[in-house]
This record gives C-alpha cells, structure tokens and sequence, in this order.
C-alpha cells in the first residue's frame, strides 16, 4: 500500500541514517519499525502494586491500648 506520511526533521534524519547503517530501504526500516512499535503497544503490562514509603518515628509518646493515658496526654496538650 502506498501513503504518504509527513515526518518531523529529526525523525526523517534518523529514519535515513539507520536505514543507511542497516542498508535497507527507508520504507523498509520504516516498516519494521512500525510493526515493533505496534507489538509494543498492544502488550498488556501488569501495573507494578504500590508500595508506600515508610518512616521510623522513633518511639511511641503514649502506649495507645491504655486509653486513660492517651486521653491524659491530649488533655496537657501533648
């Protein structure tokens, strides 16, 4: 099939050297570097699961499973 594609500059040179370094035809190289891009494309990436960052805070002020005492703490304002 024949079409008519309009390349930027920087796209055109490098198409162009590659296909000299490989010697193959323009449309040749463009075409198999279609075809990698398509397959690239059309693979499904499994997401990478989040993973928080984490932090040492050092020691706990107050042992939160007396409550008497936590409530004590926020009562004097730290």
């Amino acid at each position: 099939m024949r079409t008519t594609l309009n390349l930027d500059e920087d796209v055109a040179s490098q198409l162009a050297a590659l296909s000299r370094r490989e010697g193959r035809s323009v449309s040749s190289m463009a075409n198999s570097l279609i075809r990698a891009g398509l397959r690239a494309g059309n693979q499904r990436q499994e997401p990478q699961p989040y993973v928080p960052p984490t932090f040492d805070t050092g020691e706990p002020l107050v042992d939160i499973t007396d409550v008497a005492a936590a409530l004590e703490v926020l009562d004097r304002g730290g």
